[in-house]
Order: C-alpha cells, then structure tokens, then sequence
C-alpha cells in the first residue's frame, strides 16, 4: 500500500471518528468547521442582523451556513473561494484566487461601494508537511486578509483570521493590535488538539489604519477552505 493510500485511509478513520463530523451532518452544516465559528461567535459576539459580512476561504460553506443563519435573512453574505462552492440561500459566492489582483476588483464590484462589517478568513496553504515553507504561507495569507480588511472595513468592523503558532505570530498580532482596539486568540473546542491553528479575533477596526497597504512576495498556490 503506498503512502498516499495510507494517509488517506487514516484521514477515513479520523473522520468517521470525529464527533464534529458526525454532529454536522445530523446538523445539516456542510463541514465540521461550523462548529469553529459557532464558538467564536458565542464568546465574542460579532453577528448580528442586517451585518454585511465577507468569508475568506468559504468552500465548502460551513462559515458562511453559520453567518446566513445569525443574519436571519437581514444583511449580505459574500463568500469567496478558489474551489467551487454549492449555492447556499442569501450568499452571493465568488469564485477565484485570492492573491490575484483581478479577484479583488470582482469583490469591489459586488461591494459596490459600500463597507463591511466584518471580514472572515479560514483559509490556509495547500500544506506541505513542511513548517519552513507551511508557516510563512500561512502569515501571508492573513497579511492578505488583513490588508483587504483595511481597505472595505467600516469604523469599529471586526475581523477574524485562521493562523498558525510560529514565526512571524506575534508580528501579525502586533500589526492587529495596531489597526484594531482588541485582539484576542481563540482555539475552538472543534479545532484539532494535534492542530497548530489558532483564530486572531480583532475587533474594533481604526480608521486611520485605512491607509496602510501591505506587501510581500507570492508564497505559491494556495487552497482556501473551511
């Protein structure tokens, strides 16, 4: 049996296991990873109707089920993702890369002009087993997010993002706290134990940091889900 076979024969077993797993889909959420928001939310209270919220990395739309559901049908949900995502009721979906310039253009056209209340973001790197090369694509993936945020957050928005404990942390904590009046980290009961993930809530978005544009050089393909 190669390796590939194994592997994927161990991520079977893990999920047939998984309480979370189990729970969505007595639950009807599309992934696990609801459960992650779901968290989130009840501890510090960032959805509410009528928000205009962005999900960063939304396939297969387990964030984005959450979101719709604490908007009651008041608001808009735009979803974003390289993968295609089945249509969700009261989401609008836009499919794409999101480190390309020509994407951003597409979600300024569907904002219209209007600012947000919130930017979320579970996205991580297609994973190489390598944390040299795993863990600057995942800071630069929330420098990403964060330089969006900036640009279509209205005064006071929050905004929540997928990291991983390691180089080049606390530098995007600090760049957090300056753009934000308080950022707290989070580690839902549904994440992994054996998971380096952790979620940057910020909330409070300064104004002031508007101007502030964030750069850096390509970190390669990434694979943007829940």
């Amino acid at each position: 049996m190669s390796a590939r076979s194994k592997s994927s024969q161990r991520w079977l077993e893990r999920q047939r296991r998984d309480p979370y797993v189990k729970q969505a889909q007595a639950q009807g959420y599309r992934s696990r990873a609801a459960y992650k928001l779901i968290e989130i939310d009840t501890k510090d209270r960032l959805l509410r109707p009528g928000m205009r919220v962005l999900d960063l990395g939304a396939a297969p739309g387990g964030w984005s089920q959450v979101v719709a559901a604490r908007l009651g049908g008041r608001g808009q949900v735009i979803a974003l993702d390289l993968l295609p995502m089945d249509p969700l009721p009261g989401v609008v979906f836009v499919q794409g890369d999101f480190t390309e310039d020509l994407l951003l253009e597409r979600i300024d056209l569907v904002l219209d002009g209007e600012l947000l209340d919130l930017v979320l973001s579970d996205m991580a790197p297609n994973v190489s087993g390598m944390r040299a090369v795993d863990q600057p694509r995942s800071i630069y993936l929330c420098e990403l997010a964060l330089d969006l945020a900036t640009r279509v957050l209205q005064s006071g928005g929050h905004l929540v993002v997928k990291t991983f404990q390691g180089e080049g942390f606390d530098p995007l904590v600090r760049e957090l706290r300056r753009c934000f009046e308080r950022v707290v980290t989070r580690k839902p009961d549904a994440s992994r134990a054996n998971s380096r993930e952790t979620y940057l809530v910020a909330k409070g978005f300064r104004p002031a940091c508007r101007a502030v544009t964030k750069t850096g050089p390509g970190q390669g393909p990434v694979s943007v889900g829940a």
